[in-house]
């Protein structure tokens, strides 16, 4: 059993490096990229053109491609008003039914998109000045999100499989709880 959770967590690992990687270049690339505008602008008189459509193509870039590490982490932005009353047995249940409503909801929108992808390709949608093909950007936004969506269906059968027993709670895919045993024991010394 625990060389399946690790498999996972390497999988999750070089997952996470790759996205993050590649989107921390992009936001490199986007602040060389307004320093150097700002720079040739002020001092030079001579801006870059193009500089909002390329900035606009790689903050969209930047979202998109960290959404998928957001959601095989669950960092997503939440409300706990129900924390507090909600049985800590049926928490795996709430979070199966969460993360599932959420696959869903991201898949049929990675599908919407990829179809506005297709459509930008068909009517040969570019950028106004710099002449950018809009599907390329439109298609990895598709990707992402049915990456994300397919992390978040995976976290879901995460929380089944704690749920019914397969997986030992406190798994990967549980959420950590500091031990209170220890605390409370840590404060009688």
């Amino acid at each position: 059993m625990q060389t399946l959770t690790s498999r996972w967590s390497n999988v999750g690992k070089v997952m996470q490096l790759g996205l993050e990687g590649v989107a921390g270049a992009t936001l490199f690339a986007l602040m060389l990229l307004t320093t150097a505008d700002v720079v040739g602008r002020y001092f030079f008189n001579a801006p870059i053109l193009g500089t909002v459509e390329l900035t606009q193509q790689m903050l969209a870039a930047v979202v998109f491609l960290s959404l998928p590490v957001a959601c095989w982490r669950e960092e997503h932005i939440s409300v706990d008003l129900l924390d507090a009353v909600f049985p800590s047995r049926f928490i795996w249940l709430r979070q199966l039914v969460v993360n599932l409503v959420v696959a869903l909801a991201l898949w049929v929108i990675a599908g919407r998109v990829w179809s506005l992808g297709e459509r930008a390709f068909a009517w040969g949608d570019v950028t106004e000045f710099l002449r950018i093909p809009n599907g390329y950007l439109i298609y990895l936004i598709a990707l992402m999100l049915f990456l994300s969506a397919l992390l978040t269906l995976g976290r879901a059968i995460g929380y089944l499989l704690e749920g019914v027993g397969v997986v030992e709670r406190g798994g990967p895919v549980s959420p950590t709880k500091p031990d209170t045993d220890k605390q409370q024991g840590d404060t009688h010394d």
